[in-house]
């Protein structure tokens, strides 16, 4: 185990292997980036580098790793009242905030259809972390689709807070409530349905079990 001082000093190098990747992606595009190019902006021997990263796509995972240590550092118990769309707008807007120093770089590395590929397991698995810092449950089958689930509409506002310049990030904000409150009223629709065949009799058709009227929207 390495001391508080060795740890802020690995810190430190990861920070600067990440901040001159993203901003030699802004400079000058992603695909074309060597980690020779990223080592040589960080002041840091390539070999090092190499070791901590062994890729452009290990240096895209660690910062997302880093977002979603902030995701789930933002996690209040006194929020868990809200209702749980609320609690993930919440979580995504955290990790579009943690991301905001690298927005440039990242528009870059969207260009890359390779990037966004190689980029699969990172976002479930941050997507797993939204999901949990909600107070969601993100383990199990069950997890895996909502994880799902919320990737895509975290990439849908991806691509919104991608080129949203406002101080609020209110673009942002507001495609992602709009997008997340379909998706609740949707899941709840498809509940309702489900629970109409479930109590239907013989010969009775499911609109004819019962309206579901009242209920409350489930959450994603």
């Amino acid at each position: 185990m390495t001391d508080g001082g060795e740890t802020g000093a690995n810190g430190d190098r990861d920070a600067r292997i990440v901040d001159a990747a993203l901003s030699l992606a802004a400079a000058r595009g992603w695909r074309g980036l060597a980690l020779a190019d990223i080592a040589a902006a960080a002041d840091l021997p390539l070999a090092e580098v190499a070791a901590r990263y062994p890729g452009k796509g290990a240096i895209l995972d660690g910062l997302a790793q880093r977002a979603d240590l902030a995701v789930l550092a933002g996690a209040r118990e006194e929020d868990r009242d809200q209702p749980a769309r609320d609690r993930l707008l919440d979580a995504l807007m955290r990790r579009f905030d943690a991301l905001r120093p690298w927005r440039e770089g990242l528009r870059a590395v969207r260009r890359d259809p390779a990037a966004a590929v190689g980029a699969a397991p990172a976002l479930m698995r941050s997507m797993t972390a939204a999901l949990e810092a909600a107070g969601i449950p993100g383990d199990g089958p069950g997890g895996f689709v909502r994880a799902a689930g919320l990737a895509a509409i975290y990439l849908s506002a991806l691509r919104v807070w991608l080129d949203d310049e406002s101080e609020d990030q209110g673009a942002t904000t507001a495609h992602l409530a709009r997008r997340l409150e379909r998706a609740d009223r949707l899941l709840a629709a498809c509940r309702r349905c489900g629970r109409r065949g479930r109590n239907a009799t013989p010969g009775q058709a499911p609109d004819e079990a019962g309206s579901g009227a009242g209920e409350a929207p489930n959450a994603v």
